[in-house]
């Protein structure tokens, strides 16, 4: 087995709120991530795949077809958007970095189904989430 990665970039809007919570609470707990304005990220996206080296191509998958995949997936409905009003997965969900990697393998991994996968987002330099159902 061997593992290739596409990294892609996005810009995205959000509000971390829980529905359920008083305007108090939410401030208390999401703090500035929680303006009524929204904030903004640009995220970076790493998709990983794991397989076996098609022996005629020598590819684990052309990237080109990944990238098409990621395009189509994550960043025409994420890019320049505000996820909590824009996209509808997260219109009940919280789009912390979290739910957002969570969302994101679900969606690739349904075109995907083929590869063990994880999905790293980076919503900052320096902060980062990491998600797979596959091991």
């Amino acid at each position: 087995m061997i593992k290739v990665c596409r990294r892609t970039t996005f810009n995205s809007a959000h509000r971390l709120l829980n529905l359920n919570w008083s305007d108090e609470k939410n401030l208390e707990i999401f703090g500035k991530c929680n303006s009524p304005n929204y904030h903004g990220h640009n995220y970076t996206l790493e998709t990983w795949l794991e397989g076996d080296i098609d022996p005629e191509t020598g590819y684990v998958i052309d990237l080109g077809i990944l990238k098409a995949i990621i395009k189509e997936e994550v960043e025409d409905p994420f890019d320049h958007r505000n996820l909590n009003l824009d996209v509808p997965e997260f219109k009940e969900l919280n789009p912390t970095a979290e739910n957002i990697s969570i969302v994101i393998y679900r969606k690739l991994k349904k075109r995907l189904p083929q590869f063990k996968m994880m999905v790293r987002l980076y919503e900052t330099q320096n902060n980062f989430v990491e998600y797979t159902e596959d091991y």
